[in-house]
């Protein structure tokens, strides 16, 4: 009968939760809650990179000519270059050499790539009528204009700096549609020096939120099962101690560059102008801290073997009442 199979199901379904869902008692309350969230993040982070690939290509040396000679007419940007790929890590696209680099030490060198130009030289007029010449033409070009930064600092005219003269750099950011231009305009008067530096990039691409968001909520859920049911099958058993211990550590290793990156990135988006959030990723310490996610996930999968490899005749866990 209809209602003899709904109510048969209902228990059936409480116990398939309980069993994966429901972490077992002690640290594993704390630890697997932990763990899903983590998970999630990551997973999250791993589909918004994957999103990412929906962006159109960097800028290409027709449309960046185009816009420098707009909005910095009269300056000699010389060559301009592009970038290899959308990413890149000090200037070159990721391969399988420079994975060494990102997990030992220079992570935090995988970054946007950017078409990018300079002038050498002494400005031939004012830093600060430059800076306002772009406005002005950036504006009227139908270009979100964000206030300027200026910092001021020392040159020196010989290197025994006998005669220091100030200087100021401002920095111009300004968006319009999907593209973010970067420029950097220095009151230097040295030949050899770089008077005006100009970057192009893409924002985001729509699909980068959703995708992140979907990604987090589905790797938190399998990460709460996973965990739960890791720490549900070696809850009492002669191997609950090392998985719980596995997993631990595990934890540690991955909570701990968020916790150190979040407040880091927040301080800086909240004091300086960004057309765009950084990548989902920045936010997790990744890839600066790729040997301590990879360490972490070693951890988490020796926990889950000996989770699997646990015989169901060991010294079960007491029953739940």
């Amino acid at each position: 009968m209809p209602g003899t199979n709904t109510s048969a199901a209902r228990p059936f379904g409480r116990r398939l939760l309980r069993r994966l869902g429901r972490p077992s008692r002690g640290a594993a309350v704390v630890w697997v809650p932990l763990a899903a969230l983590v998970c999630g993040l990551f997973t999250g982070a791993l589909a918004s990179r994957a999103a990412w690939e929906t962006s159109r290509a960097q800028p290409d040396r027709a449309e960046a000519s185009a816009i420098l000679t707009m909005a910095f007419p009269g300056h000699d940007l010389g060559e301009i270059d592009t970038p290899p790929a959308l990413f890149v890590v000090y200037g070159h696209a990721l391969r399988l050499g420079t994975v060494k680099t990102l997990v030992f030490g220079d992570g935090g060198e995988y970054q946007e790539s950017a078409t990018g130009a300079a002038a050498f030289g002494a400005p031939p007029v004012p830093a600060e009528q430059i800076v306002a010449v772009a406005r002005d033409r950036l504006t009227g070009a139908g270009w979100r204009v964000y206030d300027p930064r200026v910092a001021e600092g020392i040159s020196c005219a010989d290197k025994m700096c006998a005669t220091p003269l100030p200087i100021t750099d401002t920095t111009l950011t300004a968006r319009r549609g999907d593209t973010i231009l970067n420029a950097s305009v220095s009151s230097q008067t040295a030949v050899d020096a770089t008077y005006l530096a100009v970057e192009l990039h893409r924002a985001p691409p729509p699909l980068v939120v959703p995708a992140g968001v979907f990604g987090t909520l589905l790797g938190a859920v399998a990460g709460w099962w996973v965990f739960g049911w890791a720490s549900r099958r070696t809850a009492g058993r002669r191997r609950g101690g090392a998985v719980s211990v596995l997993l631990g550590v595990a934890v540690v290793l991955w909570w701990l560059p968020v916790l150190l990156a979040v407040p880091s990135l927040l301080r800086h988006h909240l004091g300086e102008s960004h057309p765009a959030w950084h990548p989902f990723w920045e936010w997790l310490g990744q890839p600066a801290a790729s040997l301590l996610f990879l360490v972490g996930a070693v951890c988490a999968l020796l926990a889950l073997g000996l989770a699997a490899g646990a015989r169901r005749n060991q010294t079960p866990e007491a029953p739940v009442g």
